[in-house]
């Protein structure tokens, strides 16, 4: 059974800079997506309201944020695109030094009910 986690992360607040990563997440490269997928990453949508991005992310049982950090710190890709992903990121308030997508809580389920 897949699961899912949702973060958050907030964009530089410009708008050449937000059509600048918009677009850039049009044409990710291959080996950004090889690294999310080998992973354990099964899908992944990212949406933006303003300057907020909010991810949902469904991995497998293989899928760790551990091992995906050991993965990302070897792969010179990522580390290319993480910088690249800086010019435009920033992050959300009560963030720690250096942490970019922040795990949101889930406070509703209507399947509860």
């Amino acid at each position: 059974m897949n699961k899912r986690y949702c973060l958050t992360l907030d964009l530089i607040p410009d708008e050449v800079l937000i059509a600048e990563y918009e677009a850039v997440h049009r044409k990710v490269w291959p080996e950004i997506i090889e690294s999310i997928t080998s992973s354990g990453i099964v899908d992944m949508e990212i949406y933006r309201m303003g300057n907020r991005l909010f991810m949902i992310m469904e991995v497998n049982d293989t899928f760790s944020f551990d091992r995906k950090s050991d993965m990302d710190a070897v792969n010179e890709k990522v580390q290319e695109w993480e910088t690249l992903m800086w010019k435009y990121q920033q992050p959300v308030p009560g963030a720690k030094p250096g942490e970019k997508w922040i795990m949101m809580d889930r406070i509703f389920e209507l399947k509860d009910y």
